[in-house]
């Protein structure tokens, strides 16, 4: 069913946690399901130097939050931007297709952070 990715990244997910004075903050929940998601990112020079997350959901959820938090630290903006719901799916090794809408929020929570960010710091 799961990966052994999927259930490594869940059962002891990365980055877990708030940034206190996070550059950007994206929120996204899926009704359907009752998942939530909250994206932190922290900035510098362009860089995403730090990425957490807080998720309430299922096992997929929390694994794609970890895995989208792995994938963006160190990027800049624009490369972490690229990172789509089928990147994560394939750097879990796959979901089930019923599991697949939480590829969806996690990708979909980094981009909202990353909105906030760039809304923020607007000129």
């Amino acid at each position: 069913m799961y990966s052994k990715k999927v259930m490594d990244h869940f059962t002891t997910p990365r980055n877990v946690g708030e940034i206190e004075d996070a550059d950007g903050i994206g929120e996204v929940g899926n009704p359907s399901c009752g998942d939530m998601m909250t994206i932190y990112i922290k900035v510098n020079d362009g860089i995403l130097e730090d990425v957490k997350f807080k998720t309430f959901g299922c096992g997929a959820a929390i694994a794609t939050s970890s895995m989208i938090t792995e994938m963006a630290k160190g990027k800049t903006i624009e490369e972490a931007r690229k990172i789509t719901r089928d990147d994560v799916a394939n750097e879990l090794e796959g979901l089930p297709a019923v599991k697949m809408h939480c590829s969806n929020l996690a990708a979909d929570a980094l981009n909202s952070a990353i909105d906030d960010y760039i809304k923020k710091n607007k000129d």
